[in-house]
């Protein structure tokens, strides 16, 4: 009898900012050879899920093709949806162009991301629409672009989210009547010069503002709330993110936001061959208190899954990679912009950048997130480790 070596086949799903950047990583840190590594994913290119409301507004995305960003590294990209995963079996079902299929894997990185979170509202996916993926945010733009001069639109939720689509829309089509709904106050999470500035800047571009005010309804033409019914040819959704719930139909351990429970190297606490990062792992950061959804989130938890993998594989040291905040990013349309100053567990404190040098920062931080998807090592050398023996499949076979 003679042994075969076999590749270790490690599976990414979702090819986000956290799932490409996780494949892309782990690419860089081991030896082809020894290791195959298979991007799933629906769509061919990558998408800059943080412009999402400029491309709503009809602004033009410089496209980013997978098989640019990723030419040389050996990362397959197997396009379609996944429909199903048996964590039992170590396999996932992949349905693409030709029907579904089975993917088997020794290692997953699960990455799906969330979408919208309509939290309950009646109406909501019938009327409303969403800008946390580009489906949604296209067939947003074609509705915005067919809207007569005066049309109310309503943005509902006022958070980072709401924030940027309602003054990238106001700018945008000054023509239009943009009102935003909040839960809370307007800004009331920010410093009082971050919180002065979103005021104005709102009160420049003529938003109207309904704080302390929530949302019971959706309707094609208005939206229903504790204070009444406000008009919306157009009612965009921006109340939070929901996980995506496939996660929660496997025997995998998650929270009850659905969200995977790992350890502090993004590993499953249920099984140990699976990760999960970004959004779709339940995270604890400084303070104890679980990460926020967001891009500034999702990569330090790319960072660690893919060198807790590839430290195991090659017997090297553990890493330890601390997911912490610095700052909040926000556009306020093309022209202005907030970046709010906060601690390590994402609180405000008394300092912020503003105006156009604040705009200027943020698209930097844009560009800087899209640049670090090609360059998950930061553009540094790094070397290419062999998965040790006891690591990789072996086989028997007949000599």
């Amino acid at each position: 009898m003679r042994q075969t070596i076999q590749q270790h086949r490690v599976v990414v799903l979702g090819a986000g900012y956290t799932g490409a950047t996780a494949a892309g990583r782990l690419a860089r840190r081991l030896r082809g050879e020894d290791v195959s590594i298979t991007l799933v994913n629906a769509e061919p290119d990558f998408v800059e899920r943080v412009r999402m409301h400029q491309l709503a507004v009809g602004q033009t995305l410089r496209p980013r093709p997978f098989d640019e960003m990723f030419a040389g590294t050996g990362v397959e990209l197997r396009l379609g949806q996944v429909t199903g995963i048996d964590v039992d079996r170590r396999t996932v079902t992949v349905t693409g162009a030709e029907g579904p299929s089975d993917l088997e894997y020794d290692t997953l990185v699960y990455a799906l991301g969330s979408a919208w979170n309509t939290q309950g509202v009646p109406g909501t996916t019938e009327h409303a629409h969403e800008i946390a993926g580009r489906d949604g945010a296209l067939r947003l733009r074609d509705r915005l672009a067919a809207l007569a001069p005066g049309s109310p639109v309503t943005v509902v939720g006022g958070g980072l989210t709401g924030v940027e689509a309602a003054t990238e829309l106001a700018e945008t089509r000054p023509d239009l009547d943009v009102s935003l709904i909040a839960r809370a106050g307007l800004g009331d999470w920010l410093s009082p010069k971050g919180a002065r500035h979103l005021h104005k800047v709102f009160s420049n571009l003529r938003i109207t503002t309904h704080e302390h005010t929530t949302v019971t309804a959706v309707q094609a033409d208005r939206v229903t709330t504790t204070e009444g019914d406000i008009p919306a040819a157009v009612t965009i959704w921006t109340t939070g993110f929901a996980v995506h719930p496939i996660a929660r139909a496997t025997t995998l351990e998650t929270g009850e936001t659905g969200q995977i429970t790992v350890d502090a190297t993004m590993r499953s606490l249920s099984h140990p061959d699976v990760y999960a990062i970004g959004d779709a792992a339940l995270v604890t950061g400084p303070g104890d208190k679980p990460l926020r959804m967001s891009c500034a989130s999702g990569v330090p938890t790319a960072w660690q899954a893919a060198d807790a993998i590839a430290a195991r594989l090659t017997d090297t040291k553990l890493p330890t990679i601390s997911a912490r905040y610095f700052n909040q990013c926000i556009s306020l349309g093309r022209k202005e912009g907030l970046i709010q100053y906060v601690t390590a567990d994402d609180r405000s404190v008394n300092a912020a950048l503003t105006g156009r040098l604040a705009a200027l920062y943020k698209e930097l931080v844009c560009k800087g997130a899209a640049w670090g998807v090609a360059n998950p090592t930061m553009g540094l050398p790094v070397r290419r480790r062999r998965v040790t023996a006891d690591r990789a499949r072996v086989t028997a076979t007949a000599a």
